[in-house]
């Protein structure tokens, strides 16, 4: 790589961008030094030794597979204090209407969960009971209740794989294939669209394919919040003449210019991301995309020797592309016909590229067509089976890769096995136990059937179904509906605190750092790595995941006891080796760092696509009705400074904006005789958001307010027809409120 400083690359003059809209990293370690000061030398082992519990980039330590340099993001040093901190006074618990109103950092700031607590309906608050007597109450509801009337749900919070893969079998052994987790409400519309259009569920090329490729997208994605680490990547690029596009209806300041904390010319002067942005509507991904292939076709810029002898469908779909008007496309885009041709002339012009993309393309009732919309693009020029070239879906926590293939899902299988009759019998055979076939309901059905009345158990690990679903009125009554609910997490959450309908029980959860024998992730780029126990403070009664819901199950099947019983997480690397195929390896990985590559550095390498006729396939995408009423606006939620809906600072140091900002364009913002910091209220047929103006460089008709804040905005209803996940995004209008 390139090492020779590049001042034409440089985003300003000022000495570590002094002035400048950025996120001071030298003063996170100085947070973070101050957050974790009783526990210095164990949080120093984390860091050193664990592998980085926050974004999926993967790291062995503070070291990677990509570029031999340090890593460290504040998002990992802001979530370090949840592995280091103590053990909460329960008696904060004993009366929760002292707890009313506190935000979640305030809850998480109590400190760990020492022991399994209950609370009945009518009690003012939580008491001790024992884990004999926690699972026992869990279990004797389980055999009480029908399977259909339990569900289970997991999110990301440095889940490991065993523990997914555990879940998984303990769930399905007591009957039912309802659960689900965090992986499905951000990427089910891009592994359903991969494995349509290529055969494979997962990216298909490695992060160090950006550094050299001739360009590298993102399309709906923002990794100078989400995953820091990755400007690293993009540092290196850049530097090594890789052009950049951004395809966001934001012009996302931390991907224009970034400081690198590590890079001593990064840190001194910036560095200039983005060559290019295309400004679309939020939801005119597929109208943009759409219009791009077709100027290429058009334009003679497809690379027919591939299309020809290794893909389907192609004539199919550029006959639907010559059918779509540019008008139409246009309105949809919010962008003219030629910054389409700009953009097609850019992947003309390339011989290698990456695509990546996130949320802001998965996350709308019509997400799989915006995938296959990518995908389409990609396979039109071969841009993927050889280096420099892929497509990713990037993924923004360290547990959710892994919980796509663990099994953890109500729809597939580990290793994404489909749910059927058949697959569910093979699978029986090699657990031991039996396994039901019909499909079970996905994390938005579970709170639809708790408000309905249908649901007798509901089980969390982890998360915050109250902050992160649509509606959370809607929610809250739901939770507030289910005769049981279980919550195993680290610390204290909002939901936890709504007011039982028959009983709460709330479990320890363990850190993946505490759990003897070592667990594993796996990466974005399908590293599994291997994560060791790390030596220092216990929250005595703290449990792995794995370990409570195997548990729970020998109590509610024990005839299926023994299948259900494992020495440790060793004996469970084993046997997913077994059942799941592209794991082989996972069986061999025991000390810090250790860790393979599933499929190698790219999929579908040599062209040569695993699927049936060997062939990888185009997909026809047709246009999604996106109605917005004159004097309307498309909203969209998005990240600030936070990690998932752990929200860390009132302020984003990329944007400058504080947690009530409504983004919005100035030209809009004139219109309407609005200025910078004047309060207004956006309305949906949901609900209502106040916020006050924050004059930005999204694109004209267009608004961005923060999640989970703008969660209220949502249609729980309106959902994705294939995945069923949440569409985050709603058709609001806007009016001045009171001062």
């Amino acid at each position: 790589m390139t090492k020779r400083w590049q001042p034409s690359l440089w985003a300003s003059p000022k000495p570590f961008g002094i002035g400048e809209g950025r996120p001071n990293n030298y003063l996170e370690i100085l947070k973070a030094v101050k957050e974790n000061r009783k526990e210095l030398p164990y949080a120093w082992r984390i860091l050193n030794q664990g592998v980085c519990d926050g974004c999926a980039l993967g790291t062995k330590g503070m070291r990677d597979w990509t570029v031999d340099e340090v890593h460290l993001c504040n998002v990992r040093l802001r979530l370090l204090s949840l592995n280091t901190m103590g053990a909460l006074d329960s008696g904060l618990l004993e009366d929760v209407r002292r707890l009313a109103g506190r935000r979640s950092a305030a809850l998480r700031n109590l400190g760990r969960l020492p022991y399994p607590m209950a609370r009945r309906r009518g009690d003012l608050g939580f008491t001790r009971i024992t884990w004999d007597e926690a699972l026992d109450r869990i279990a004797a509801r389980v055999r009480a209740t029908e399977p259909q009337r339990t569900a289970f749900y997991l999110t990301s919070r440095g889940m490991p794989n065993e523990s997914y893969y555990a879940a998984g079998k303990a769930v399905r052994a007591m009957g039912t294939n309802s659960i689900d987790n965090a992986a499905r409400v951000c990427h089910a519309p891009s592994t359903l669209a991969l494995k349509e259009g290529l055969g494979v569920g997962a990216t298909t090329c490695s992060y160090s394919d950006w550094i050299g490729s001739d360009l590298v997208v993102f399309i709906g994605s923002n990794p100078a919040n989400n995953q820091p680490v990755a400007m690293k990547y993009l540092y290196h690029a850049r530097k090594e003449g890789t052009k950049v596009v951004c395809v966001n209806p934001y012009r996302e300041p931390g991907m224009e210019r970034y400081w690198v904390p590590s890079n001593p010319e990064s840190a001194l002067f910036g560095t200039r991301i983005t060559d290019r942005f295309f400004q679309i509507n939020s939801g005119g991904d597929t109208g943009f995309l759409n219009g791009t292939l077709k100027h290429m076709i058009e334009a003679g810029l497809v690379d027919r020797s591939f299309v020809d002898g290794h893909t389907t469908g192609f004539d199919e779909l550029a006959e639907q592309l010559a059918g779509q008007p540019w008008e139409e496309l246009e309105r949809l885009a919010g962008l003219p016909r030629a910054e389409m041709q700009a953009f097609a002339e850019m992947l003309g012009a390339a011989r290698t590229c990456v695509l990546v993309w996130s949320m802001g393309a998965t996350q709308h009732a019509y997400g799989e067509d915006n995938v296959r919309a990518i995908v389409n693009l990609g396979l039109a020029k071969g841009f993927v089976g050889r280096p420099g070239c892929g497509l990713m879906p990037i993924r923004g926590h360290s547990g959710v890769q892994g919980g796509a293939e663990m099994g953890a899902y109500s729809t597939v299988f580990p290793g994404g096995v489909p749910v059927t009759r058949e697959s569910a019998a093979a699978l029986g055979e090699q657990w031991g136990v039996p396994v039901p076939s019909a499909p079970g309901l996905v994390a938005p059905e579970m709170i639809d059937a708790a408000h309905a009345g249908d649901l007798d158990v509901l089980f969390s690990a982890g998360g915050n179904f109250l902050e992160v679903m649509p509606d959370p009125r809607f929610v809250e009554e739901a939770l507030g509906r289910v005769p049981l609910r279980v919550h195993m997490d680290i610390v204290v959450s909002t939901q936890m605190l709504v007011d039982p309908a028959e009983e709460v029980i709330l479990l320890p959860a363990a850190t993946r750092y505490e759990t003897p024998g070592g667990v594993t992730e796996t990466s974005t780029e399908r590293r599994i790595i291997f994560s060791p126990e790390v030596e220092g403070r216990r929250i005595d009664e703290a449990r792995a995941e794995w370990e409570v819901f195997l548990d729970l199950a020998r109590r509610v099947v024990p005839e299926h006891a023994a299948a259900l019983t494992y020495s440790g997480t060793p004996a469970l690397r084993e046997e997913i080796a077994r059942v799941v195929p592209l794991y082989e390896g996972i069986q061999d990985l025991r000390q810090a760092g250790d860790s393979i590559q599933y499929g190698g550095p790219h999929l579908c390498a040599g062209w040569e696509f695993p699927t049936p006729d060997g062939k990888a396939s185009f997909s026809p995408v047709p246009l999604p009705s996106v109605d917005v009423p004159a004097g309307s606006f498309i909203c969209t939620t998005r990240r600030g400074k936070q990690f998932n809906s752990m929200v860390h600072e009132a302020r984003d140091p990329l944007t400058g904006a504080g947690r009530e900002a409504v983004y919005m364009n100035a030209q809009d913002a004139a219109v309407m005789e609005l200025g910078e910091g004047d309060p207004v209220v956006l309305t949906s047929p949901t609900g209502e958001y106040a916020g006050r103006v924050f004059l930005s460089q999204v694109a004209p008709g267009n608004l961005q307010v923060h999640w989970p804040e703008g969660s209220v905005l949502i249609d729980r209803a309106h959902r994705s027809k294939e995945s069923k996940i949440p569409d985050y995004n709603a058709v609001v209008t806007l009016t001045r409120a009171a001062p």
